[in-house]
């Protein structure tokens, strides 16, 4: 696969994104599958028993693209795609706004498949973000969670 003629597209922004959009361009370079994920608030914290108000995200400008990219690039060695892209919002969410969207393209469907639960997994533990959680007037920063690690744990090879 050339990475040249493939879709690479990584974006921290505040606002939201529409799904159907960001599909379509990944269609293209003889694409037949495409994978995505989108990632949304939760209206309750399980954890700590509360309901969330919101939720505002913090990054590193600079450093948090440049790992998204590495992820991608990783995934691009390990799978045919051709193309993926990464949109991450930053700022102050309600809950069931829209955080995060992971879209994969490939020739066929196993590659998509994998390549978009890779940079999923990737992303809640190597990207630079930083989160907390806002309910009954108290601010909750949003610890690792184990289980996410884990998940990294099967691409290990």
């Amino acid at each position: 696969m050339n990475k040249s003629s493939s879709i690479i597209k990584i974006k921290i922004q505040n606002e939201d994104f529409d799904v159907s959009e960001e599909i379509k361009v990944l269609y293209q370079n003889n694409t037949g599958a495409v994978v995505n994920f989108v990632g949304i608030v939760r209206d309750y914290d399980e954890k700590n028993k509360q309901i969330i108000n919101s939720m505002t995200l913090e990054h590193y400008p600079g450093m948090t693209e440049t790992e998204i990219e590495k992820i991608i690039i990783e995934s691009f060695d390990r799978w045919e795609l051709t193309g993926v892209t990464v949109i991450h919002r930053i700022g102050n969410l309600k809950p069931f706004d829209q955080i995060v969207f992971v879209g994969v393209s490939s020739k066929h469907r196993q590659n998509a498949f994998d390549g978009c639960n890779f940079i999923m997994d990737w992303l809640k533990t190597k990207a630079p973000f930083w989160k907390f959680e806002e309910y009954n007037n108290q601010k909750n920063w949003v610890s690792f969670n184990e289980s996410d690690n884990q998940a990294l744990e099967k691409w290990k090879n």
